[in-house]
């Protein structure tokens, strides 16, 4: 007689990403989905083909990266560890204006696009060939895809330090249109970077006009995160009234020493946008962040380390500081001569990361980079972190908010059909996880170490990592853009 699940998950602590209360629970999976949720021991052991022994661990939805940088890993490296290993099942990239397709380079890939890959690693001409090339590597999590501002940029402008002009803005749009055709999530924009800074909001305001329509939505790193930072978010909800979608601001923050202890006055600002029109944000679990070394954000006020240098390479793993020093130049200089390069900046208090990660417009996004030969930690540990350092240790937040800032909220706000939930008929992406023993492992010094208490994951019913191993099993898609409404 053929059984009735394919595995059955017994004897856990349900997490269902809802933010409710826990419960102990027994869940059948069946074709990928899950086919039932009984109350612990409720389900006949025999009805199963493969049966997990839960022992009391936690299990929840799979968690959801809201903002990734892993545009071409997915693609040529779709084993994906730093993701599976701490219990996240679908990655979204394409964010801070950058992606892997449309693009089409005539040279090296322009700044920050550099973070994806080198010039071979963009090979998508059309949203749909990115689409099929990810569903043919077939990785262990599943994809989502914003399209970027500055890849559009790229493929139509001669440089990047004016305004586009209508035509290229038509050609722009065609593109995007043709990518949301194809299930794009939407626009994501990275206007404090210099390729884009030159970008009025105007060339913003017509190009995201044809997103409300697809029922899209607009990402984005906003023109600043400093003393502007105020001024940077109403420019983005401008954008959002006037293009009729949901704004998700990426990685909010109060960056910069003057900036420190400015998080009340920007949640204020955030909740007030939310009076009129659908507004949220992510936020990484950590006080420094980290992209290609801007020369904007040189400074003495915190530590600067340099993650990678193609014209110093020796240089990787060093501060600034010190390398000046060395070189006996000023720290603007050496910054000059290292480009181009990457760089973690220690410029966050405490305090403001709290405030923000525990709003509750706040779901979790790593922002890891992958080709970073010195990532950040989040590339490994961001929401092991937010389980163990924030929710258990700090108690910041119950650990059912935390989940559901990771699955149910993310779902909701970018429109993934089926996901986020651990609910009867939706697809069985689903962490089992220690609550006493989940941390991040990851550090600045030793970034690429997988997090501590994942015990099992699975990707659209398939265990996929377990005992802090891949199982060889790949099973992740592409998800396409569920254009129903969705919660802010």
């Amino acid at each position: 007689m053929p059984h009735l699940f394919d595995t059955l998950i017994r004897c856990v602590m349900l997490v269902d990403g809802s933010g409710g209360a826990a419960r102990m629970s027994d869940i059948g999976i069946r074709d990928g989905r899950i086919a039932r949720i009984e109350e612990a021991g409720a389900i006949d052991p025999d009805t199963a083909s493969h049966v997990v022994e839960g022992h009391g661990l936690v299990l929840s939805p799979g968690f959801i990266d809201v903002h990734t940088h892993d545009d071409t890993n997915v693609v040529r490296d779709p084993a994906m560890t730093p993701k599976i290993s701490q219990g996240v099942t679908t990655v979204i990239v394409g964010n801070c204006g950058i992606s892997a397709a449309p693009v089409t380079l005539a040279g090296d890939p322009p700044d920050p696009m550099n973070l994806l890959g080198r010039a071979d690693a963009f090979r998508y001409p059309d949203f749909k060939t990115y689409v099929d090339a990810v569903n043919a590597a077939q990785p262990s999590v599943n994809v989502a895809a914003l399209v970027g501002h500055t890849a559009l940029r790229s493929n139509h402008m001669d440089r990047f330090d004016r305004a586009a002009t209508a035509t290229e803005i038509a050609g722009m749009r065609a593109q995007l249109e043709d990518a949301l055709a194809h299930g794009a999530l939407g626009l994501s924009t990275g206007l404090a970077y210099a390729n884009a800074f030159s970008a009025p909001t105007d060339e913003v305001l017509s190009l995201a006009e044809p997103l409300a329509d697809a029922g899209a939505l607009y990402a984005t790193h906003l023109r600043s995160e400093f003393a502007e930072i105020l001024d940077a978010m109403d420019e983005a909800y401008r954008i959002g009234r006037h293009a009729r979608v949901p704004v998700v601001i990426s990685h909010l923050k109060c960056a910069g020493v003057p900036n420190w202890g400015r998080s009340g006055e920007v949640l204020q600002s955030l909740e007030a946008a939310q009076r009129w029109q659908p507004v949220g944000c992510d936020c990484y679990p950590y006080t420094a962040s980290s992209s290609t070394l801007d020369l904007k954000q040189v400074t003495s006020d915190f530590d600067i380390q340099v993650t990678w240098s193609e014209s110093h390479p020796e240089m990787g793993g060093r501060l600034l500081a010190d390398i000046a020093a060395e070189w006996q130049v000023d720290m603007m200089e050496a910054a000059r001569r290292l480009q181009p390069a990457g760089a973690v900046y220690h410029c966050m208090e405490d305090a403001d990361v709290d405030r923000i990660l525990s709003h509750p417009a706040t779901v979790v996004g790593s922002d890891g980079l992958p080709n970073d030969p010195l990532p950040h930690p989040r590339l490994w540990g961001a929401f092991p972190r937010v389980l163990g350092h924030y929710a258990r240790d700090r108690e910041l937040f119950p650990l059912a908010v935390a989940v559901n800032k990771m699955t149910g909220l993310s779902a909701e706000r970018f429109g993934l059909q089926d996901r986020g939930f651990v609910r009867e008929g939706y697809w069985a992406d689903l962490v089992l996880f220690d609550s006493a023993t989940i941390r991040d492992a990851a550090s600045f010094t030793d970034p690429m170490q997988p997090a501590e208490g994942i015990a099992a994951v699975w990707v659209n019913g398939e265990l996929t990592w377990q005992h802090r191993a891949a199982t060889g099993v790949r099973a992740g898609r592409f998800l396409p853009r569920d254009a129903r409404p969705r919660q802010s």
